[in-house]
């Protein structure tokens, strides 16, 4: 086993800088750039960030506008859309502001040796550093992330054992097109869904629409505030609830009913054990272990992508949020910073769903065999 978590660690390395090879290679190639929205500000022209016609990618600045310059450098081509009239010189000083004036393969070399002692740099559009970023925005994320994770589990693994213990039954049949219909409509379809109904969108005004506290949050009892960040997590968490329970509803059932028709809980019956002590005595633990080894990646999966969508329709101010801006606003250090924080904390809790395999159950060895 310890040769297995040793190379599953050691393949971090090419995996890791593949991805980030692959990412910083086709930004480099897409439009918009920090400096078209530099030379947006100081021409007063309103660009967005795809304005780009081709060099490299970035954010927006906060600099202040101003008028071209006109006269000799009136005539001025650039490889930057809206610089005519712009003095080279100016260009350049721009370039060399976000680190653009050196070769791509030298800006990447750079990039990643920062990255390997967690120097992920300062925001582009925002006078704070990533790391700053990124824990402002984690607790929201992570209060997403776990309660979607608890609640889905809460609710799909009682359900999954009703449903394999009543296979074919109506309260199976029922239950199952609930499943289908989580199954199928999307989250963010559901938030919207939810907001026009319950958030003052056209009927009930029931939960406020945007936030994770109230204004006065700090004002609140103990109680009060308890109460209070519930009630602005009620809406979220059903819109990622719905999509989440559905998948993990059928693996339990699935996983159970493939348990209970081995031939070990055959002879537990032909024993005289009771069904519950069959179920929870014998096949929990078989049916439950690819379940239980499953839930790094399933956490990971809600915290890092799963979140994004709710976070803009609900406006909660956390990492996908962030992100969403980020890529919009091209703002790389943000970018590249969290791809490649997440990224790695992703493989490194893939191991441990593997090493929870073997938690749950000892008799589950990565090591290969000779056959």
């Amino acid at each position: 086993m310890y040769a297995y978590i040793l190379r599953r660690l050691l393949l971090i390395v090419p995996t890791l800088l593949g991805i980030m090879v692959i990412n910083f290679a086709v930004v480099q190639i897409l439009p918009g750039g920090p400096v078209e929205q530099m030379i947006a500000q100081l021409t007063g022209d309103a660009v967005d960030a795809t304005a780009r016609v081709g060099g490299d990618a970035g954010s927006e600045t906060g600099s202040s506008r101003q008028q071209p310059k006109a006269g000799k450098d009136a005539g001025l081509s650039s490889r930057y859309r809206g610089a005519q009239g712009l003095p080279e010189d100016l260009i350049k000083s721009i370039e060399k502001q976000y680190g653009l004036d050196k070769p791509a393969h030298e800006r990447f070399y750079m990039m990643i040796k920062n990255y390997l002692v967690f120097d992920f740099g300062d925001s582009f559009f925002q006078d704070r550093t990533v790391v700053q970023l990124v824990i402002d925005k984690m607790p929201v994320s992570i209060s997403l992330g776990l309660w979607t994770t608890l609640l889905v589990y809460l609710i799909s693994i009682p359900l999954g054992i009703a449903k394999a213990v009543r296979d074919g039954s109506r309260f199976d049949v029922w239950t199952s097109g609930l499943v289908i219909f989580g199954n199928a409509v999307p989250g963010f379809l559901f938030a919207i869904l939810l907001i026009i109904l319950f958030a003052g969108g056209r009927y009930l005004d029931w939960f406020p629409l945007r936030g994770l506290t109230s204004p006065n949050f700090d004002d609140l009892s103990s109680f009060g505030k308890i109460t209070d960040y519930f009630w602005h997590m009620t809406l979220p968490l059903l819109s990622m609830i719905i999509g989440g329970f559905a998948g993990l509803t059928m693996l339990t059932k699935n996983s159970f009913i493939e348990e209970i028709n081995k031939q070990y809980v055959l002879t537990a019956r032909a024993k005289g054990l009771t069904q519950h002590s069959v179920l929870y005595g014998h096949v929990f633990r078989n049916a439950m272990m690819i379940i239980i080894a499953g839930f790094p990646a399933a956490f990971v999966s809600i915290l890092f992508t799963g979140s994004m969508l709710t976070e803009i329709i609900f406006s909660l101010d956390g990492l996908g949020l962030l992100g969403f801006e980020a890529a919009l606003k091209r703002d790389f250090p943000v970018m590249f910073g969290t791809l490649y924080f997440f990224t790695l904390f992703g493989l490194l809790l893939g191991i441990l769903s593997d090493l929870m395999y073997h938690i749950v159950d000892p008799r589950v060895d990565f090591e290969a065999r000779d056959v």
